[in-house]
């Protein structure tokens, strides 16, 4: 068979080239905000004690090749996937059953839990919620079929689903560099315009956040409107959520403020009819009424050091503004809803998605995922988890988001064994998935990585429904839209695809035909 072009992509570079293509990077990612706080391991926080550094943001130099195919597979499979998990949001009697498994060996999720209960038992005030969720998923290539490959998904996340500022941005990185020939012309047969594909995810997503707005009606008090990004402190990713913040204002009119999720009691507070109030620490004579809060905190146990910040969450969720997620979202993002659809045989997928034809096309993007509790598949798991061999195509994952906390292939025997059995119930075994082959470089804190990389695509979507909760089959879907995507990339030795926790890097795609490789 004859050489592919694509099987010398990316090319080499002259140090010449090499410049030329780094200098123009890292100065149009700092000018258009492709950018992060800096990690403390590559700016000591004594050298810049008022938090005023911006770096380039972990990046890839090229776009990574991506089957057509399956990228618009990914993209057009996501409102299924909304109305999925609107759903499963909507059934709090089915969610109950998959939590109760759950609540005496995860405290957070009890605590979650224990959160919702608590709002019902005095009564939801709110009925709409909306999502801004994104679907993680890998090409996976069928190793006896070397023409055979599809995307796999690798998690749901309904809570914080980040990037989507950045992602936009680094498309556009992209195509900037191909047009001032940054690019050697070895590389141009295949990096054509018409195969970069821009993400338009902050400005999609920040529609989704001004149609929850807009939902909410005419003010209950009198007062001007917001929405309130309830943040982490301090926040290196701070200029992708800063991106949907500028297009929530800037396309939609609507002014939101940042509140650090610690200081949530210290300026916000509910009136008689629990509609929740924010008032600017810099501004204390000036109150808004919230319409709407959007979460990028309080998704990770390290979020809640103390009794306060669940005081807070407790506080945010009673309110009469829309949350994005509501608790019941965030809860049914759990990997443990995911096994449990996933999970082969499974009867759960049509209770929520009735449509034959809709529901196959969801459970083809479903790696084999399985429980480690005292089911018939339980007991499969665990065997298969605790034996080096076997447990080496496996992927050990507990109810969390955000990068850092899986235990990959041989380590997952060690694992378990330090583990308490009583424990194993809260975590779920998945299929790895084989993504083909790649190469690229990554420009990460000042330093550039060259080697085979692994892809993983993120398609973001956006959802806004009425719960109907004196009846769960009046759920009301209001809005539903695919909205855009994000590439990440990290080297092929790394098992975590993380940007934020320093594992991955913001790529986009440069579509090729299915065969080719990377499809």
């Amino acid at each position: 068979m004859g050489s592919s072009p694509h099987d010398s992509y990316p090319p080499g570079l002259s140090s010449e080239e090499q410049e030329y293509l780094l200098t123009n990077l890292k100065d149009w990612s700092i000018a258009h905000g492709l950018a992060v706080r800096p990690a403390p391991s590559f700016v000591q926080p004594d050298q810049d004690p008022a938090g005023v550094l911006a770096a380039t943001a972990p990046v890839t130099l090229f776009p990574s090749l991506f089957p057509q195919n399956c990228f618009e597979d990914g993209l057009a499979i996501q409102t299924a996937y909304n109305e999925l998990y609107s759903a499963i949001a909507r059934d709090e009697d089915w969610l109950k059953g998959i939590v109760e498994e759950l609540v005496d060996i995860d405290e957070f999720v009890g605590k979650l839990w224990q959160t919702h209960l608590a709002v019902k038992k005095e009564g939801y005030v709110q009925d709409l919620s909306l999502g801004l969720f994104r679907s993680d998923y890998m090409v996976h290539t069928d190793q006896t079929s070397a023409s055979s490959s599809g995307l796999k998904q690798v998690e749901f996340n309904t809570i914080a689903s980040s990037f989507g500022g950045l992602s936009s941005q680094v498309s556009r990185l992209h195509k900037y560099l191909l047009s001032i020939d940054a690019y050697p012309s070895s590389a141009t047969s295949i990096i054509k315009e018409e195969a970069l594909r821009q993400s338009k995810s902050a400005s999609s997503l920040a529609q989704g956040l001004a149609a929850a707005h807009r939902a909410y009606g005419p003010s209950k008090t009198g007062r001007s409107l917001c929405v309130l990004f309830v943040v982490q402190n301090p926040e290196r990713n701070v200029f992708d959520q800063r991106h949907l913040e500028y297009a929530l204002f800037e396309e939609n009119d609507v002014r939101a403020f940042r509140l650090p999720f610690e200081q949530t009691l210290l300026h916000t507070k509910l009136d008689q009819e629990r509609t929740l109030l924010y008032t600017p620490p810099s501004s204390p004579s000036t109150t808004y009424e919230v319409t709407t809060i959007y979460f990028r905190a309080g998704y990770s146990p390290d979020d809640y050091p103390e009794e306060k910040e669940w005081d807070a969450r407790l506080h945010l969720e009673k309110s009469r503004a829309i949350k994005c997620p509501s608790v019941l979202t965030h809860l049914a993002g759990c990997k443990k809803v995911q096994q449990v659809l996933a999970t082969p045989h499974s009867p759960h997928l049509k209770r929520f998605l009735p449509d034959d034809k809709v529901a196959s096309k969801v459970l083809s993007t479903f790696a084999p995922i399985y429980p480690l509790d005292d089911t018939e598949a339980g007991q499969e798991a665990k065997k298969l988890a605790q034996n080096a061999e076997s447990a080496s195509r496996y992927v050990l994952k507990p109810q969390r988001e955000g990068g850092g906390n899986n235990v990959y292939r041989k380590a997952i025997p060690a694992f378990l064994e330090k583990l308490p059995q009583t424990h194993w119930p809260a975590y779920i075994l998945m299929e790895m998935i084989e993504p083909p082959p790649l190469t690229n470089a990554i420009f990460r804190n000042g330093e550039l990585q060259r080697g085979g990389v692994i892809g993983e695509l993120g398609v973001y979507g956006v959802c806004l429904w009425r719960n109907g909760a004196d009846n769960k089959d009046a759920g009301q879907i209001l809005a539903n839209w695919e909205a855009g995507y994000l590439l990440r990339t990290k080297g092929d030795q790394s098992e975590e695809g993380g940007v934020a926790a320093g594992f991955g890097a913001v790529d986009s795609v440069c579509l090729v035909a299915s065969g080719s490789p990377g499809a």
